[in-house]
């Protein structure tokens, strides 16, 4: 009976840890419709529904708040390694974070499937200023969510609906990790770019969504992260976007593995250096 009582107290903990390393989970839109739904919230499925997941710090001090966006491909979110963990080692750090479940760009139920995602991230970044209103907001995305992370931080001045047109939808920095940053041929991660703007590609949708061609003095710093050997998202992706930001002088950084791969998050276990400790350092010299 005494062995079991422990099993049991022991069991608990753990759980408790799990709950606590996935945040406070609350529905993005709360109780209300979703703007641009074809279906009624109660008849989508759990997947459908976009969530916040608020990972506070314990003091919670810092004049620095982040978004966290993971990847996926469009076609899914990988919101733990990419997401959570993420999140944690900044509350470890003192900040709070903020991992969001967008919604995957889907016909059957969005009126608009390319601009679902955005319109996810529009709302998140409102509601993190509006709890964080003396705090800058970081933006970090991986993967496709990088590529979502790269669409809220070129098009701030695209409010999704009327709701956010007075929101400040603009990051204050932008972390971009092995990113998909181009929707063009031969550089795209054609995965990303069927599920978001396909099947059928119209012109002017990969010009929009190909992010450094929407580059401009309104920019943000930028801090990017890629293995040169990524099969996945060629390293193409960052250069062009850092070519794109020094054409009008944005302070960025590329931070480069020799080895890699792709979507492997905070650990890359071919290389002993750390990009996460160099994107805070970064972070910290940027402001001054």
């Amino acid at each position: 009976m005494k062995n079991y009582l422990i099993l049991f107290i022991l069991s608990m903990i753990a759980w408790h840890t799990k709950a606590q390393d996935t945040g406070q989970m609350r529905y993005l839109y709360g109780t209300e419709e979703i703007p641009g739904a074809k279906v009624k919230a109660e008849s989508l499925e759990e997947l459908d529904k976009p969530k916040l997941y608020v990972h506070k710090a314990e003091q919670d001090q810092k004049d620095l708040v982040f978004l966290v966006m993971p990847g996926g491909g469009y076609a899914g979110v990988a919101i733990n390694h990419e997401g959570h963990d993420v999140a944690k080692r900044l509350n470890d750090l003192g900040y709070s974070a903020y991992v969001l479940l967008y919604r995957i760009p889907k016909e059957e139920t969005m009126s608009n499937k390319k601009f679902g995602p955005l319109q996810d991230a529009q709302y998140a970044i409102a509601q993190i200023r509006e709890e964080n209103p003396k705090k800058q907001v970081v933006v970090i995305g991986f993967s496709a969510g990088g590529h979502l992370a790269g669409s809220l931080s070129n098009l701030f001045e695209h409010p999704q609906t009327p709701y956010l047109e007075k929101a400040n939808l603009r990051p204050d920095y932008s972390v971009l990790c092995y990113p998909v940053l181009t929707m063009e041929q031969g550089v795209t991660h054609q995965g990303s770019k069927q599920n978001l703007i396909g099947p059928e590609f119209k012109a002017d949708d990969v010009e929009l969504f190909s992010l450094e061609k929407q580059v401009d003095e309104t920019n943000q710093p930028t801090f990017l992260m890629s293995a040169k050997d990524d099969k996945a998202v060629p390293i193409e992706n960052s250069y062009r976007y850092q070519k794109a930001l020094n054409s009008y002088n944005i302070p960025n950084t590329l931070f480069t593995y020799e080895e890699g791969g792709h979507g492997f998050g905070l650990i890359n276990k071919t290389d002993s250096r750390d990009w996460f400790a160099a994107m805070m350092e970064w972070l910290q010299t940027v402001k001054k």
